[in-house]
């Protein structure tokens, strides 16, 4: 396995947004996924000679720095919450005034993290679905770093709290990441099979093939531990930690047998062809996804743009449909929109047919999500999730589970086969009871 490891410009925030609101606050979600200088510039902010004047919530295109454009964004509607992952200043400029408007109690049943986080593009060849979660982790998780990992179509993302940024190079260096020679050798890293290699063999006997992302002082909230608390020396110990925790908070695994999940991305408008297109022959093809280089994958520039937005460089019926899906209020729906990247849809296979020939994916395989709803935990414990997913890579290591993984602000999901699902149930609920 060879991985790149890359961190994407800006700060992210983390919103959780119950069901009922959803509809309520639908148009600030429709305004971050729409091209940035149309959604910025408002009727008002316009002279009377057409040219657009600043105000502090809209500005024009040129006024935007690079950390308020947008290099990652995820929207996620689940049977338990509507979680969006934005620039920190679409936080601010967008959801906060709208969160003004509602009624004090409505307003504060919505949250935005209190910490900004970073998010780091993975791309890895020669590694299935489950390795990745686990292995890609595993430093992290050693390094007591809280993260929540988000499974693309081509790719895989890890968001960690700024303020741990330095800690996570740290971490990545001690167990194999070199820095690679690309222009800029400060934010792109890369694991090379013996890097990788050398680290599972070193912690083989610990435990640490598994994983479980863990947060310094993360338990004193919930259980004895104190913030001061050593870290555990395995995975084994994080692992148990990690259920002794869900368990007293009463969470549990669930399983909607009413949903049927498929991966798909959408389609691009440029002469570039994504390698390994999809082909509904293969039951699993989604998982074993192909390597895709950090390239610009647009038509360039267009319309008189100075700069490409995400309209320029997709089928644009791809965006009609998600609009239309969105404002159905789907049962289950996260598309991921990031820099340099295809857009990437984890959505109900109901809604497949509304978007018509915009995706490319696999037609044929159904995968299940288990949810565990993290609502009574803390933002940064929701990473704890990572846990329950290496604890089903180990014990169902026979099977080759085809495993991915979907954080969201207060709840996460472990992806599988519908019939791989059924037997990781079987697993995590002597754990969640405690008759273990």
């Amino acid at each position: 396995m060879n991985a790149q490891v890359s961190f994407l410009d800006g700060e992210l925030s983390l919103i959780h947004i119950p069901l009922n609101l959803y509809p309520t606050l639908l148009q600030p979600i429709l305004q971050i996924l729409l091209p940035q200088k149309e959604s910025i510039l408002q009727p008002e902010d316009e002279q009377g000679n057409g040219s657009p004047v600043a105000s502090n919530s809209s500005r024009s295109w040129s006024q935007l720095g690079p950390h308020d454009q947008r290099p990652f964004l995820n929207v996620s509607i689940t049977p338990i919450e509507c979680s969006v992952v934005c620039q920190t200043t679409w936080a601010t400029s967008v959801f906060e005034p709208a969160l003004q408007k509602l009624q004090q109690a409505a307003r504060g049943k919505v949250s935005i993290s209190k910490e900004s986080y970073v998010a780091l593009c993975v791309i890895s060849a020669g590694m299935d679905a489950g390795s990745r979660v686990v292995d890609l982790s595993s430093p992290l998780a050693l390094a007591g770093i809280s993260i929540f990992f988000i499974t693309t179509y081509y790719s895989d993302f890890i968001l960690v709290p700024s303020k741990d940024k330095k800690n996570v190079v740290q971490a990545l260096l001690a167990r194999g990441f070199e820095f690679t020679d690309n222009g800029d050798s400060s934010s792109m890293m890369s694991l090379p099979r013996s890097g990788l290699g050398s680290y599972l063999n070193s912690h083989a006997n610990s435990g640490a093939g598994s994983t479980m992302v863990s947060r310094r002082g993360s338990y004193n909230e919930h259980d004895n531990a104190t913030p001061d608390s050593p870290l555990p020396s395995n995975a084994d110990e994080l692992q148990e930690r990690t259920f002794a925790l869900l368990k007293k908070q009463s969470v549990q695994a669930t399983v909607d047998t009413s949903l049927r999940l498929v991966h798909c991305s959408g389609h691009e408008t440029s002469s570039h062809r994504l390698d390994g297109e999809i082909s509904a022959a293969s039951p699993t093809a989604h998982l074993n996804r192909p390597s895709l280089s950090r390239m610009n994958t647009g038509n360039g520039f267009s319309n008189g743009h100075s700069h490409r937005t995400w309209v320029d460089t997709v089928d644009t019926r791809l965006y009609t449909c998600l609009v239309a899906a969105l404002a159905t209020q789907p049962k289950f729906l996260s598309v991921t929109l990031a820099q340099d990247d295809p857009p990437s849809l984890l959505l109900d296979k109901a809604l497949v047919p509304m978007f018509g020939e915009s995706l490319i994916g696999e037609a044929g395989g159904e995968l299940a999500p288990i949810f565990l709803d993290l609502a009574s935990l803390p933002f940064e414990a929701t990473g704890i999730v990572s846990g329950v997913a290496g604890r089903l890579a180990r014990e169902m290591s026979d099977e080759g589970p085809e495993l991915s993984y979907l954080s969201t602000a207060r709840a996460g999901a472990v992806i599988l086969s519908r019939e791989q699902s059924a037997k990781a149930i079987e697993i995590l609920g002597p754990l969640l009871s405690g008759d273990t």
